[in-house]
Formats: C-alpha cells, sequence, structure tokens
C-alpha cells in the first residue's frame, strides 16, 4: 500500500518483491515487542561491590511511533549495586529490547531505568539516552545534526546529589578508544 500510495508501481522489477523485504525487517527491528524477558536478567547475589557499576556508549537504533522513521543514537546506564551485580553482556541487551519496538526516546530510557530497578533491585539507577531522529533530521525541521538528550534517575541517583553527579561527571569524560 506504501509503493502504490507514493505512486511507485509494485510490479516494477525492483519492487516485486519488497513487501516480503519489509515484512522480514520488521520482525527482525520490532523482536523486542514479543521479547521473553525472564531470562534477561538473572542477577548474581553474594557480590559485595557497592559503588556505581556504568556502562557507556551502548549503540541502539529505534523506530520513532509517530513517523516509522528510525532515531539511534547512545545509551549509558549506571546502577548501584545492593548485593547483586549482572553481567556486562545484559545492560546493552535491556537497551536493545526496549529499542526494538514502536518508541519514543522519552519512554524508552524510562522504561531501561524502570526494569533495572524492579528486576535487579539496586540502590539507584541512573540512564541518559542521546539520540539523532530522522524525523526531525530528514523532514519537518529538516536539522540533521541534532541531539536528543533524555535521562531517569531512580533511587540514590533522584535522591543523592553526589551519586548523580558522579554519575554524569562519568558521561563527560572519554572512555579509551578500541
Amino acid at each position: 500500500l506504501i509503493i502504490e500510495g507514493i505512486g511507485e508501481d509494485p510490479e516494477r522489477p525492483g519492487l516485486r518483491n519488497t513487501p516480503q523485504r519489509v515484512a522480514e525487517m520488521y520482525q527482525e527491528i520490532f523482536s523486542g515487542i514479543a521479547a521473553d524477558t525472564s531470562e534477561l536478567l538473572k542477577p548474581m547475589a553474594g557480590e559485595n561491590h557497592d559503588e556505581m557499576v556504568m556502562i557507556r556508549d551502548i549503540p541502539f537504533y529505534s523506530v520513532c511511533e509517530h513517523h516509522l522513521l528510525p532515531f539511534f543514537g547512545s545509551a549509558h546506564v549506571a546502577y548501584v549495586p545492593d548485593g547483586r551485580v549482572i553481567g556486562l553482556s545484559k545492560i546493552p541487551r535491556i537497551v536493545e529490547m526496549y529499542g526494538r519496538r514502536l518508541q519514543v526516546q522519552e519512554r524508552m530510557t524510562q522504561q531501561v531505568g524502570a526494569f533495572l530497578m524492579e528486576r535487579l533491585e539496586p540502590k539507584g539507577v541512573g540512564v541518559v539516552l542521546e539520540a539523532t531522529h530522522l524525523c526531525a533530521a530528514m523532514r519537518g525541521v529538516r536539522k540533521p545534526g541534532m541531539i536528543m538528550t533524555t535521562s531517569s534517575v531512580l533511587g540514590l541517583f533522584r535522591t543523592r546529589d553526589r551519586t548523580r553527579s558522579e554519575f554524569l561527571d562519568h558521561l563527560a569524560r572519554r572512555g579509551p578508544e578500541a
């Protein structure tokens, strides 16, 4: 319907298989809708670490639910453990799960933080997402290079200025180049 709606011929050789390719692509990029969260986060008890744990510069891709255009960028997630930690790969998987849905960046930011607070039960969680939105870069206001930043601070990150400041200070520093 989209191909016909923009005035193209769906039987043109280059477009004949496009509906199937698009359907397969959508299954992949929206796979977070039906994600099984029960296996996503298995905390490891007994760890004595009680200082901030942070993973930054997690690439993510999502699709704006208002225009069905991509937005993409980096997620930065930190938590202060309360006797339980999680494996290094879990936080990027959580970000990916929420990114692979029709989204708005504000909600995605809150969902990542709330999921960690509920499942890990840490003393606090901080989440910052920075993203470029193609709905603002290639249509509408047409301002490429514009970055939207959203944050969610829960627990100690909300109630203790020192914890929130430490999180933001880590974001301001550039990490080692890979």
